[in-house]
């Protein structure tokens, strides 16, 4: 890679016309070997051609293609002209001399790039003493401390990019270290875009690259990233030029880089096609394709093609103006996100808009925005650089075998998309949705596609390619309409207007059905919308077995915006708020104040409902890197939870305080200790708790403790008299019972909630919680799910708290029997081998659910 050297930089210059200043950087170029004089002529001839302004302030003279000859050895030249010097009408103060006989020049360029749109930045380079600034700046070897590793701006609208180097290849990284990504959905756009973040915060390098393979990628670069295909499980080796940087990189990929690592893991393969429950009995035919949202519709067909961007290379003599012209386009298109995320928000809330804040960082990726850059500055257009570039990371992306990582290949298509209608002048593309209601047939849809669509006429879809797991399948699955995908190019030669039947439970589309089966088709429709009607009619009903005996069933929510919508469904209180939310989404660890304030409107919003906060449980799969924690060779069995709590008072003692400030004005806080171990734990946390609540002349707070490892079970006849309730955290209780991390890769499919060993020291929690006249929740995964529920009910839980969604069809389930048939098969369940053996004896429950 070239360098710039000191001797190619010319400080304090001054120059009369833009004619002065091209003669004294050339003059540099060729007291340094790197051209012949005559090349002066060669940069003026180019001048005449076109402005090489390029933007803030800097210039870019460079020769004619007809004068390459005269160029000895690719070289820059920097001339600082702090008074400046007329360019055409704008004033330049930094003129960059390029002499190219090759594209080593790009490096520079690229990094150039980098500075251009701040001012700050540009402003002290345009008047600095020291030529060791300007070298650094642009990718040089020097290094002065005036730039303290601060970030300056990418160039074309782009992401904060680190001024230091960028790395190559031949650079050595001498810290490493291993992690294993615990993301279900593997390393997609978001917690990549959250480890550039921190990796430009830090101010040094970091690599990533599969264990034993050579192939790594920057981590300041998301396309990289995402290229090399990363899914949950994947063994990480992390190399920097910064044992601080490697650890803070390292704690945060194990906190999951803002994940839920609660989520369910994305399937290793599409979904296979199931065997439809009901099909027509006379059709003209039936078009296959994999389930990507349930549901059942009837209509008639509608074709949709997306209008074909005619891409040319122009504008290229001009670089200056293309990348203006690529800034107004990306710009435009951030702007246009901002539009789709405030709607999708409004309409299908923050999870779905989330998919289009990813959009956003994709606009900002930086090495993507540095090879459109080299390739304006090689004489292309904005446009023709933006596909050329763009296409080569979705052909990348799509040969992934990872579907979930493949299919983000469609999203930087969609991004694409928006980017070259603002550079072709085409605007924003208008709704889809016209005249009768329709089932819609395209090749493909984008997640900005499927926002454009409105159930005022769309029925439900179907696409020729796709998976399951693609935003467009969980936008299809957000608005509550059946989707098939991948049903194949015969999908194209369906005329609109075509009568027929979409199966998105079995990924199937009948054509020309008879009236009969029209009718049997709306019959069973009507079966599949009245239980989920049932189930959503009767959320307000108390939680409660079909005789009477009370199981409240409560939302797990992680801010205070997220108890409303749990109200909404049916929740009946908070049986967890996971305070750690608060600083795993902050870059500072949350005052006092800023606690208070959010455990307030939640306990306003619950208007005397159930709140139960559980205290900063940190640690283990969750870290926060600006806390400074100290590495753990296993963090699981390490310092996490209220063992953290412990050592750090600094953060307990604050959090406790704004606990105790909202429970004097709303009794229905409640306080859940995490990682109890032993009696000493309880008591010593309730302690300083009581300490606190005496200090602010608070009331007594119900006090909790999280039954998560083996020995709070076998030890909850000492720990009942001593608390007010139980909260069994099932996946954490799982892990430490079967030894088994529910994030292995090999091991996962086995910790399975359900095995009889959990369920026995459940069983015990809830008998010795029932001796002492106190209550048992659980709040894992296991009470979201049907099985989970019933078989929780009869054990002796009596509260469970699930993600909201899971609300109205928990209690459904807990209506359709008696506590007594409930208790006779938990009794069963816990005689059972294995986890299967108890899945096989709870199925005749749960039946009446599907």
């Amino acid at each position: 890679m070239i360098q710039l050297s000191p001797n190619l930089v010319r400080l304090g210059a001054q120059a009369s016309s833009k004619q002065e200043a091209i003669r004294q950087v050339a003059e540099l170029l060729s007291q340094a070997g790197h051209t012949d004089p005559a090349y002066f002529q060669g940069m003026l001839a180019r001048e005449e051609q076109a402005n090489t302004y390029l933007g803030s302030g800097i210039a870019i003279p460079h020769g004619t293609p007809e004068t390459r000859h005269l160029i000895q050895r690719t070289g820059v030249a920097v001339l600082q002209v702090p008074g400046g010097v007329d360019w055409g009408g704008d004033t330049v103060r930094l003129v960059v001399g390029i002499a190219a006989a090759s594209d080593e020049h790009l490096d520079i360029l690229r990094q150039l790039t980098r500075v251009l749109n701040d001012p700050a930045l540009v402003e002290r380079l345009s008047t600095t003493g020291d030529p060791a600034e300007v070298v650094a700046a642009l990718g040089g070897k020097a290094a002065p401390a005036a730039l303290g590793g601060a970030a300056a701006p990418a160039a074309l609208g782009g992401a904060a990019a680190p001024a230091t180097p960028a790395p190559t290849p031949s650079d050595d990284l001498p810290y490493t270290a291993q992690v294993t990504l615990p993301n279900p959905q593997g390393m997609h756009a978001r917690p990549a875009s959250r480890l550039a973040g921190l990796v430009r915060a830090q101010g040094g390098r970091l690599r990533l690259a599969r264990e034993n393979e050579a192939q790594s990628a920057d981590a300041t670069r998301l396309m990289e990233v995402l290229g090399l295909g990363l899914k949950q499980g994947t063994v990480l080796t992390l190399s920097s030029d910064s044992e601080a940087l490697l650890q803070a990189a390292r704690d945060a990929i194990r906190a999951g880089l803002g994940d839920d690592l609660s989520a369910a893991a994305a399937p290793a393969a599409p979904q296979a096609r199931r065997e439809p429950t009901w099909v027509p009995a006379q059709v003209s035919a039936t078009l296959e394709g994999v389930p990507a949202a349930d549901g059942l519709v009837t209509g008639v067909t509608r074709q949709y093609r997306p209008q074909a961007l005619e891409v040319r290379d122009e504008g290229g003599d001009d670089p200056a103006g293309q990348a203006a012209a690529l800034d107004r386009a990306l710009a435009a298109a951030r702007a246009a996100l901002d539009v789709t995320i405030a709607d999708v928000q409004g309409r299908l809330g923050a999870d779905k808009a989330a998919i289009f804040r990813a959009h956003q960082e994709l606009l900002d990726d930086s090495g993507v925005l540095e090879d459109v850059a080299g390739l304006l500055l090689a004489g292309h257009g904005a446009a023709w650089a933006y596909r050329q570039v763009t296409d080569e990371r979705i052909a990348a992306l799509q040969k992934l075998d990872d579907p979930v990582l493949a299919g983000r290949a469609a999203d930087l298509g969609d991004v694409q998309r928006r980017v070259l209608r603002a550079l072709l002048g085409l605007g924003e593309e208008q709704p889809l949705d016209r005249g009768e209601p329709f089932i819609l047939l395209a090749p493909d849809l984008t997640p900005s596609d499927t926002a454009r669509l409105s159930l005022d006429t769309l029925l439900g879809f179907a696409t020729e390619v796709g998976g399951p797991t693609s935003h467009t399948a969980i936008m299809a699955r957000g608005l509550g309409v059946p989707a098939v995908v991948a049903a194949g190019a015969g999908l194209r030669d369906i005329p609109d207007g075509t009568p027929a039947i979409l199966d998105g439970s079995s990924g199937r589309l009948y054509l020309r059905p008879s009236e009969a089966d029209l009718h049997a088709a709306a019959e069973q429709r009507r079966r599949l919308e009245a239980g989920k009607q049932a189930a959503f009619a009767g959320r307000m009903q108390p939680g409660q077995t079909r005789d009477g005996t009370r199981v409240e069933v409560a939302a797990n929510i992680n801010r205070a915006a997220d108890a409303g919508p749990a109200l909404e469904h049916g929740a009946e209180g908070v049986g967890l708020m996971r305070t750690e939310f608060l600083y795993l989404e902050s870059d500072h660890a949350p005052t006092e104040d800023e606690q208070e304030r959010e455990y307030r409107a939640m306990a306003e919003v619950l208007a005397g409902r159930p709140l139960i906060i559980r205290t900063l449980d940190i640690g283990g799969d969750k870290a926060v890197p600006y806390l400074g924690l100290e590495q753990e060779d296993n963090s699981f069995l390490g310092i996490r939870g209220i063992r953290l709590c412990f050592e750090r008072p600094d953060l307990f003692l604050p959090q406790l305080r704004a606990i105790a400030r909202v429970a004097k004005d709303h009794p229905n806080v409640h306080v859940m200790f995490p990682m109890i171990a032993t009696l000493a734990d309880l008591r010593r946390a309730r302690g300083m708790l009581e300490d606190v609540c005496r200090e602010l002349d608070a009331p007594r707070i119900p006090v909790g403790v999280m039954i998560e490892v083996p020995s709070a079970a076998l030890m909850a006849r000492e720990l009942a008299p001593e608390v007010d309730f139980f909260s069994v955290g099932t996946n954490d209780l799982t892990g430490y019972t079967l030894a088994m991390d529910r994030l292995h890769p090999v091991l996962a499919r086995q910790a399975d909630a359900l095995h009889p060993a959990v369920l026995r020291l459940i069983a015990v929690t809830a008998e010795a919680a029932q001796a002492h006249g106190k209550w048992v929740g659980v709040c894992g995964g296991a009470a979201a799910e049907p099985a989970g529920a019933l078989v929780l009910a009869g054990l002796g839980v009596r509260e469970l708290s699930v993600s909201t969604p899971a609300v109205p069809a928990v209690k459904a389930a807990l209506r359709r029997h008696d506590l007594t048939r409930l208790q006779e098969v938990a009794r069963q369940a816990l005689a059972q081998p294995d986890a299967a053996a108890v899945r096989a004896l709870l199925e005749p429950l749960t039946e009446a659910e599907a």
